[in-house]
C-alpha cells in the first residue's frame, strides 16, 4: 500500500512515497534525525554556509552507517562461528553416545 508522505528537512519539504507503514515510520524518523543534526550544526556554526553544514551531516551519517555495518558484519561472523561450534559440540555428543 503506497502512502504519499511529506517530510521537512532544513526548511525544505519533500514529497515521498512509503511502500508500507513501517517504511513510512523509518522515513519520518530519518528525516527528523537529519533535520535535528542540521539544526545542531547551524546553531553551533551559525556563519557556516548551508552546503557545508549539509556536507558535515551527510559525512557524520555515513560514518554512522559504515560503523553500524561493520558491527553487524562482526555480529554475523560471530554468530556463524558460534553456530559452527555448537554444531561440532552436538556432533561430538552424538558420536560419544553411540
Amino acid at each position: 500500500m503506497d502512502q504519499k508522505i511529506t517530510v521537512k528537512i532544513a526548511d525544505c519539504r519533500f514529497s515521498l512515497v512509503a511502500k508500507s507503514p513501517e517504511q513510512e515510520e523509518i522515513i519520518r524518523k530519518a528525516a527528523e534525525h537529519t533535520d535535528k543534526q542540521i539544526t545542531k550544526y547551524q546553531e553551533k556554526y551559525p556563519e557556516t554556509p548551508l552546503v557545508k553544514v549539509l556536507s558535515m551531516v551527510a559525512l557524520n551519517m555515513a560514518v554512522e552507517n559504515v560503523t553500524f555495518s561493520k558491527r553487524l558484519q562482526e555480529y554475523v561472523q560471530n554468530d556463524e562461528k558460534l553456530a559452527k561450534e555448537l554444531e561440532n559440540y552436538l556432533d561430538n555428543i552424538d558420536k560419544n553416545s553411540r
